[in-house]
This record gives C-alpha cells, sequence and structure tokens, in this order.
C-alpha cells in the first residue's frame, strides 16, 4: 500500500510491488488429456475453447482459458506425500449455486469426497480422474473484512480447519427454506486435528 492507503500501480510508484489483477487459469499434465478435460468441462460447466493432440483449453466464463491440460504420455500419479499444489478452488455466487452444481454433479456420479464448513467459506473438495483436489465454495460472509475478523477469533484458532457437514442433508435443509445465513453459519466443534486431507 502507498502511504495514502492506496493500492501501488506503476504510474504512482516505480518501485512497488504491483500485485496482479487476478488469477488468470491452471494448467494441468496429464496422460489422459481427454478424459480430464471432460472433467472439468462436466464440473465446471464450461466449453472446450482450443484443443489439438498436446493440449486442450476450456473457460466458463470471458476468459479465453481458464484451464489448460496438456497430454504427456507415461506420467506417474504423484504420492499424496510429495511436495506441491494441494488444491485449487472456484467460488459460487450463492449456496443456492453450489448446492444446485452438487445435485448435478452427483447424478453424474461426481461426488465430493469431503466437504467442510471453515467459517469463511463452505466447501465441497473434489477429484479430479488424475487425483487432483478441486474445492468448489461459497463466501460465507457478505464481505472480505467479515470474514477476515472472523478468522481472527478463539473459534478458528482452536479449530482452523472447519466443520464436516453432509452436502445432502444441507441440500435437504436449503430446500425445506432453512435461512441461508444459519446453513453458512459454522457450528463450535471445540479443538479439531490439523490433519490435512
Amino acid at each position: 500500500m502507498t502511504p495514502d492507503g492506496s493500492i501501488p500501480t506503476a504510474e504512482n510508484n516505480r518501485h512497488a510491488t504491483i500485485p496482479p489483477t487476478k488469477l488468470a487459469h491452471i494448467v494441468l499434465r496429464t496422460s489422459d488429456k481427454r478424459s480430464l478435460l471432460d472433467w472439468y468441462v462436466t464440473v465446471l460447466g464450461g466449453k472446450v475453447v482450443f484443443e489439438n493432440a498436446f493440449i486442450g483449453f476450456m473457460t466458463y466464463d470471458d476468459e479465453h482459458h481458464r484451464v489448460a491440460v496438456i497430454q504427456m504420455p507415461d506420467l506417474k500419479k504423484p504420492d499424496g506425500l510429495a511436495p506441491g499444489l494441494h488444491h485449487v478452488a472456484f467460488t459460487y455466487a450463492g449456496l443456492a449455486d453450489l448446492l444446485a452444481t452438487f445435485a448435478r454433479l452427483k447424478t453424474q456420479g461426481i461426488i465430493p469426497r469431503y466437504c467442510i464448513n471453515h467459517g469463511p467459506t463452505t466447501s465441497m473438495y473434489y477429484e479430479d480422474p488424475d487425483g487432483n483436489r478441486v474445492e468448489l465454495q461459497i463466501d460465507n460472509f457478505a464481505t472480505m473484512k467479515e470474514a477476515i475478523d472472523w478468522v481472527r477469533t478463539p473459534a478458528f484458532e482452536e479449530n482452523p480447519i472447519g466443520v464436516d457437514f453432509d452436502p445432502d442433508d444441507l441440500l435437504t435443509r436449503f430446500k425445506a427454506g432453512e435461512p441461508e445465513a444459519e446453513l453458512k453459519k459454522r457450528p463450535n466443534i471445540g479443538p479439531r486435528g490439523l490433519t490435512v486431507r
């Protein structure tokens, strides 16, 4: 930040650290491009905008590509203990959209591996055909300030992972008309181990 609290730009400070304007895309390598590309198109409601024998681009919005998949034969799946990316996350506009996506994917045999209300987000974690983790989430607070304030509470300090939930139960409660604010509120279960899945 500049002394006046504004975000630095090249125009107001040539030595400033300038953050990017957005995260543009992810690129995955695989030995089965077609299967992986189809999975992301299905899960994210996207479309393929380019594909050849080596690479495929898909998008779900106005970006020319959000996910690219590179064909590389003879790749080995990494073991779960190797360093690397843990997961990527995609945010939905609200609980109705997240639950509609869950219901749609379930009819196609794509179900989350686990679901957690982290406090700041309600999240469903999936695995693509190569075992990459993909989080589909919503923000539980109306503003980032509210989310950051909540993360600074004792409840988050004692349990920074969150509380597991059953997505079918959440969908049933949503359809029954339970207020969204109540559905997004993280229950207090006390301390939770820090095991990362």
